[in-house]
This record gives structure tokens, sequence and C-alpha cells, in this order.
């Protein structure tokens, strides 16, 4: 984790507020496989980062909430922690949502002081947002001795998303943040919330990401059309198949039987979601293997299937797919996130990393004219207090 940010986040706690704090790391996260698989009842295998959010937060005693944002220099005050509702302040909101879910739950929120800062890069889809909620809903779990468990705070944090964010995510991102373990990935059950780990050897690849640096405009669009592509699937072969209540529970055999009736493009899309279920359960398989060049191969289908048949990838994605084929040193690269710009996400041998960022970001230069940013990351624990080996739940 980033001491140096730890230091300065516990330092500007007690020069504002002049006590001593606890000290809470939330990590972002990324999806290796199982993309658009959540809002159809599918799975998912995200693992948590070692890009994070670090937080110092401490009862003071009062009726006042006292927010202060690190990286903007920015703060916010609530007079009376009884009375919280949104705010003005986009950043803020993040934090005060969690508040007040835990005030849903019946929990008296007394005043309290938060600094936090964070290295999860703005806009790489890899949750910011999820980790800066999953800190404080941590953090005050400890602080009050409400003894949530994690997937509850999980809820809690996807809930404050919702309702002060204005969000209406799936609950991945916060349970990646959560739930993560070191050098583990977790496949997620969208439908039930049961999950299994899967061993990650983060001596053999590093995952790397590339960041477009483009977000097309079709991206919120297309997203709202894609799950209405589903939906329409799904009650085209409930007609035929009562058992089927979402793509989760379809066949290709029952998709290839009604094509005609589903049309082309949800059938294509359909077909997607129900092979992109069927990659994640054998990239689990892979892992357990110990098979990284194969776990690749599903990464690739993966990137293809998003591209041809969900049509949400971009030329930019693309591009950054086809350099990560060509670099040697490459297990497996797709899209990443609801698509149409953001990142690619790449599996790299540790020793080919510096060579595959040069040569893709060559290829990106030449072909855009852009400056590729990168990030290297690797796997890590899910959120916990600073200093302690346990986490709760």
């Amino acid at each position: 984790m980033s001491t140096t940010l730890s230091k300065a986040v516990h330092s500007e706690f007690q020069q504002l507020f002049g006590y001593e704090p606890l000290l809470v790391r939330a990590p972002g996260r990324v999806n290796l496989i199982g993309e658009h698989t959540d809002y159809n009842g599918g799975f998912v295998l995200p693992a948590a980062v070692d890009k994070e959010a670090v937080f110092a937060v401490g009862l003071n005693g009062g009726a006042q909430i006292r927010l202060r944002a690190h990286d903007l220099g920015e703060s916010l005050e609530l007079a009376n922690a009884a009375e919280i509702s949104p705010s003005e302040t986009h950043w803020a909101n993040y934090l005060l949502g969690v508040a007040a879910q835990f005030q849903q739950r019946g929990v008296a929120i007394p005043g309290f002081d938060c600094v936090f800062g964070g290295t999860i890069p703005q806009g790489a889809g890899m949750s910011s947002s999820a980790a800066v909620e999953c800190g404080l809903a941590f953090a005050l779990n400890q602080l009050l001795h409400t003894e949530f468990d994690k997937m509850e705070l999980a809820r809690i944090a996807q809930k404050a998303e919702h309702t002060y964010a204005g969000v209406q995510c799936g609950i991945m991102d916060q349970f990646a943040s959560l739930f993560g373990r070191d050098g583990q990935v977790v496949r997620l059950d969208c439908r039930s919330l049961d999950y299994t780990y899967f061993p990650f050897d983060t001596q053999a690849a590093r995952i790397v990401l590339c960041n477009s640096g483009v977000k097309h405009s079709l991206a919120s669009s297309e997203y709202n059309t894609r799950r209405q592509e589903c939906e329409r699937g799904v009650a085209v072969l409930q007609q035929h198949y009562p058992e089927v209540a979402s793509l989760r529970d379809a066949t290709l055999e029952q998709l290839a039987a009604h094509r005609a009736e589903l049309g082309d493009t949800v059938f294509r899309r359909c077909t997607y979601v129900v092979q992109e279920n069927a990659r994640v359960d054998s990239a689990c398989r892979h892992l357990e293997a110990g098979d990284l060049t194969a776990f690749g191969q599903d990464m690739y289908a993966s990137h293809a299937g998003l591209r041809d048949d969900y049509e949400v990838s971009c030329e930019e994605l693309d591009v950054l797919v086809e350099a990560a084929q060509a670099a040697p040193g490459v297990f497996g690269a797709r899209m990443m996130g609801g698509g149409f710009g953001g990142c690619t996400i790449n599996l790299v041998a540790p020793e080919q990393v510096e060579g595959f960022i040069a040569s893709v970001s060559a290829a990106y230069q030449e072909r855009f004219g852009l400056t590729l940013e990168t990030y290297q990351t690797t796997i890590v624990a899910g959120v916990g207090a600073v200093g302690a080996t346990v986490t709760q739940g």
C-alpha cells in the first residue's frame, strides 16, 4: 500500500482535528473476465488491486461531520450528523450517502471527522467511487461497533451510490473492494451473491491497464439499450422455456432454436452473454490448473465477443488489444468495463512489462496521435485497517 499517502492523510487529520484517527485502506478493482454479465444474473471475476483510497476517520464527540478531500484540498462541514442530506459537493456525496445508509438501518450517527486521499486513477474503470464508499463504511462499522458483515457493508456502499451519487451500479465494485484477497481473484454469482476464491499467481503475471483516454458519448445510452435487448431475449425464451429467468439460465441450443424469433441483433447480444458466463467458468478452471496461457485465450475471446456480438468496443480499444496480441510475453487482453472507451486489461509476464508498455504506447501514438497512460497493478487484500492484518466479516 501507499505508505506516503497514508502518512500524509494521517498527518493532515492530526493537524486539522488534533486527535488520533482510525486509518483504513480501501482498494480499487479490476474485472479479469465476465463483462455485462452482472445485470443478466451471471458471473464476474474481479480482484482488488494496489491502487487505493486511504482514510483517517474519528468520532469527534460533537454533532458535526467534517470531511476533507486530501487530493483536492477541499473541505465540507455539516452542522448536525442527525440531518444528513445530499450536498452540492460531488465527492462528499459518496461519503454522506454511506452515513445515511447507516441511519436507514437504525444506527444513530454521531459527529465524525474524515480525511481521505487516493491513488486510483479517475475514469479508468477501477471503481474509485466504490473504494471511497467501502472505506468509510468499514471505518464507521469499526468505530460504532455496529458489526455489519462485509456483504452488508457492500450493500450499504452500493445503496449510497444509488441514492446520493445517482448511479444505479451493480454490487460487483463494492463487493470486490471489500472481499478482495491477496493473490486471489473472486468469482461472484451476481444472482445468489455466492462467491468462490481462485489463486492468481502475481509472480507469473502482472496486470497492466492501458487507458484509451477516450469516453465516447454512446456509453450510457448504449448500456441501457443492451440491457433492454437482453430483457427482450429473455422474454422470447420464456415463452418456450418458463425456467429461463435470466440469460444465466439460457443455453446456446435454446438461442439457436429461436434465432428467427429473436432477430439477429438480440440473438447476438444473448449469445455473447451465454458464452461469457461459460468463459468465466472455464477461466476459473484454468487458474486452478495454473494455466495462464489458456486463461488469456478466454480473455481474447471475451474481447472478440464484446466487439462483434455485443458491439460495445470501439476502434481505440480494438487497436490496444491487437497491439497486445502482437507483443511478446502477453497472456491475454480485453476491454474492461461498460465499453466505448476506458481501459484494456492485459496479463503480462513481469520481465516483459516494460517492452509491452513501450510497444503498445508506440502503436497507439502512431495510430491516434495520443499518449497512452498505463497502470501496473497487482492483486491485494480487500478493505482493512492500516497496520492490521485481520479485516472483519
